[in-house]
């Protein structure tokens, strides 16, 4: 179960992944708009579980119920995603 501390959205992503850099700055764009509270950027190179699991998806939005988000993604997908089912 998540931390009710946890930001809502983790970004799963390399420093070396002109895509993330993309999915980052949409993801500022929705911070800026007060629309998310936070989002938790994570580098799958550092753990050979996350490499396995993202290394030919990323970047990956998801959310705190474990839902996924493959690149591409805008805002307006990313608010589809939060929005409840």
């Amino acid at each position: 179960m998540p931390d009710p501390g946890d930001p809502p959205l983790t970004l799963y992503g390399t420093s070396a992944c002109h895509l993330c850099e993309q999915a980052e700055a949409v993801l500022q764009r929705v911070l800026d708009a007060g629309l998310v509270s936070g989002v938790a950027v994570v580098d799958i190179s550092e753990t050979e579980d996350l490499m396995q699991r993202f290394a030919l998806r990323i970047p990956v939005l998801e959310s705190a119920d474990g839902r996924e988000l493959d690149w591409p993604f805008g805002e307006a997908e990313v608010l589809a995603f939060l929005s409840p089912a």
